[in-house]
């Protein structure tokens, strides 16, 4: 004779869970793996692309469905929708160990590919091939964390590439021309514009203001469209070097 399950006990298997504790009890949901992050970015709005069921659990390895009480006494709801995208939002991500490695490589990755479009060769001025940072990321002993941000550790492992010098490297700036005319215009937009630029070489407050500095390579754009849109056109942004090198307090 066949044993029924209970009708609280639901089976499910491929999952990553998310998970919280309220109160007193801990709650589960289970969501398709790499979504949750896409989620909470705001890249994927569908919850229904993100959770495997619309149900809030116990536990979901063993299918323990939550009751309705409990939902009640820590939610202050038993509305499941809004339930789930607290969890969501606020629960801990639970992934497996095959799923945990493939993120930390996906996170490694990113960070090396940050350092290499960020640094140079002081020597040649040219960037490093990314087997190149690999291997010296590796001799510092530098260790990837996952639930750290990729530009944070790629910026703490710039700065220990710099100070080991393991190979010659330094941070590349590009030099850059601003031009703004009439030069009144300019100061009425210079706040916001400074704001990118990490030193001013010289300036001109003649007819129109000419501005040499220096910015990081990723910024480049973001200034160009920040000067065209404050000046409605009338703004520009010339690059006049690629990479410069900073050495204590001056720029070769």
């Amino acid at each position: 004779m066949p044993i029924q399950q209970p009708n609280t006990q639901i089976k499910l298997t491929n999952v990553s869970i998310v998970r919280m504790k309220k109160g007193k009890k801990r709650f589960e949901v289970a969501c398709y793996q790499n979504k949750v992050q896409d989620w909470r970015k705001g890249i994927e709005t569908d919850i229904d692309e993100v959770v495997q069921i619309s149900t809030v659990f116990y536990n979901v390895s063993k299918g323990q469905v939550a009751q309705t009480e409990d939902l009640k006494k820590a939610f202050s709801t038993t509305d499941t929708d809004k339930i789930i995208r607290e969890i969501l939002m606020k629960g801990e991500l639970q992934v497996g160990g095959k799923e945990r490695q493939q993120q930390l490589s996906q996170v490694h990755a990113e960070i090396v590919q940050i350092i290499a479009s960020r640094c140079v060769n002081p020597t040649n001025l040219r960037p490093y091939p990314v087997s190149i940072i690999e291997k010296t990321l590796s001799e510092i002993g530098f260790n990837t964390s996952p639930n750290k941000a990729a530009k944070a550790q790629a910026l703490d492992a710039i700065k220990t590439l710099v100070e080991s010098q393991i190979i010659p490297i330094s941070r590349a700036r590009m030099r850059v021309r601003i031009s703004i005319s009439p030069s009144k215009e300019a100061k009425k937009h210079k706040e916001k514009i400074v704001q990118l630029l990490e030193s001013i070489e010289s300036e001109d407050w003649d007819a129109e203001w000419e501005c040499i500095a220096f910015i990081e390579p990723g910024k480049y754009r973001v200034l160009e469209t920040l000067v065209g849109d404050l000046t409605n056109g009338q703004g520009a942004v010339s690059l006049l070097d690629t990479a410069v090198v900073k050495e204590g307090d001056s720029y070769l």
